[in-house]
């Protein structure tokens, strides 16, 4: 059965929580799916679009990250991986190019 607050106090803290928690779910599923797109634009092979989409996912994750939804350090290391994977992916093409 589920919690049913009797205090004034307790009614309106949850109505808040649920408040919340609807829109912290909103916030991590835009979250989730910004990321997703910028790791398929990164691994796609066009560097103007990721970096367009990893910029996107980067917003989307200090927003959240500032709305107290996702805990900063998540965030930075969200971001870290990501650009360095990006990094990864189109740093070493323009060496081998300018070797050959």
């Amino acid at each position: 059965m589920p919690h049913i607050p009797n205090h004034p106090s307790a009614i309106k803290r949850h109505r808040q929580n649920l408040k919340r928690h609807e829109r912290n779910r909103l916030v991590k599923s835009r979250v989730r799916t910004v990321v997703k797109k910028a790791l398929d634009a990164i691994a796609g092979g066009d560097q103007s679009v990721a970096e367009a989409s990893l910029r996107a996912a980067v917003s989307a994750l200090t927003k959240a990250s500032s709305k107290g939804t996702l805990h900063r350090n998540t965030v930075s290391r969200k971001i870290s991986r990501l650009s360095a994977r990006l990094h990864r992916t189109y740093a070493a093409k323009p060496a081998e190019q300018a070797g050959a």
